[in-house]
């Protein structure tokens, strides 16, 4: 069968189309998936670029969507047909994260093989069903960016109706970022140096927008916004570039959710402001398999849907997808079906 795989040392030019062996049939406990759709995470690009080193011939992908072929002995939870998306996390099924989670090394697409391919063989506990009624392409989207989004501010951040959520940039976490906040009656603040943008984002329900070109001491702009208090809840995407704003921007015992790394790795962090705003500053990564079901019952119950800005179609357009996702112009999730 074909699968995306990545040859060493990555890159995108290292990319290739390969033929694999079948996965076969499932073994107890386990089901056999046809894949049909992935979306782009920036975890995954730093895999296929070659910032983040894999294993030579790695199969690609953290997220994937398809249909159950076929169920092994003892498998309950899943039938034949069912619609499915897999979990990040495979071997994290509830709880508190411990430290099993505290590395990719059985992240599908990283530390094991992941999802681009015509189908895998997993333990059933890799999979949830997916909501009914997405398209795969939809459901793609859940495992890594919506679930990230879905943990910071309802698992862990408590979210509740007239908190205010300040989120930066319009990548996918953020996107899915707004939705959850609007569905559970949030105000929302959304930051971009795209005026096209941030226009977009009002349309899906963000209440303020701030381009941070034009303002750039933007969480004055933020305090501003919300009568000196700050913003309940911060989904800060850009790390030690970004963050001594984020801490600026909250409110007193608010709480920031560290996600991501896009403008370094390290920097200096505002210590004492942290402690006198007595802020929660969490870092965190995606959820675990309890979490996304929670998740996607919520979303049944609504009428959210994901924001797809591309779609590709062929496991062979991997690398073009990945390289749109690197000029930065999308708004939403990029993904790939076949």
């Amino acid at each position: 069968m074909k699968a995306a795989t990545l040859s060493a040392p990555g890159g995108l030019d290292h990319i290739r189309i390969s033929d694999i062996n079948d996965p076969g049939t499932p073994g107890p406990g386990q089901i056999r998936v046809a894949i049909h759709a992935t979306s782009l995470n920036f975890h995954d690009l730093i895999v296929a670029g070659g910032q983040s080193p894999t294993e030579d011939g790695r199969l690609l992908m953290s997220d994937g969507a398809g249909v159950v072929e076929a169920i092994g002995d003892g498998v309950t939870e899943f039938a034949v047909g069912d619609h499915v998306v897999s979990c990040f996390f495979p071997q994290w099924p509830s709880g508190p994260a411990t430290t099993p989670v505290g590395g990719f090394a059985q992240t599908p697409g990283d530390g094991v093989n992941g999802m681009a391919a015509d189908a895998v063989v997993r333990d059933a506990a890799a999979f949830t069903k997916a909501p009914a009624g997405w398209s795969h392409a939809e459901a793609a989207t859940l495992t890594t960016a919506g679930l990230t989004a879905w943990r910071a501010l309802v698992h862990d951040g408590g979210l509740k109706a007239g908190d205010t959520v300040l989120t930066l940039g319009t990548g996918g976490v953020s996107i899915a970022a707004i939705q959850i906040a609007r569905l559970m009656g949030a105000t929302v603040i959304v930051t971009s140096s795209s005026d096209d943008k941030l226009e977009r984002a009002r349309a899906l329900g963000a209440t303020h927008t701030i381009n941070y070109k034009t303002h750039p001491e933007w969480a004055g702009k933020v305090l501003e916004l919300t009568g000196g208090e700050g913003a309940d809840h911060v989904i800060e995407l850009g790390g030690p570039g970004t963050l001594a704003q984020s801490i600026e921007a909250v409110r007193v015992g608010g709480h920031i959710s560290l996600i991501g790394v896009l403008t370094g790795l390290q920097g200096e962090v505002p210590t004492a402001t942290l402690m006198r705003k007595q802020v929660r500053l969490q870092g965190l990564i995606v959820g675990n398999r309890q979490m996304q079901k929670a998740y996607i019952a919520a979303l049944e119950a609504s009428d959210v849907r994901p924001v797809i800005d591309r779609t590709y179609d062929g496991l062979e357009t991997l690398a073009d997808a990945f390289a749109y996702q690197q000029s930065a112009d999308h708004l939403g999730k990029i993904c790939v079906t076949w």
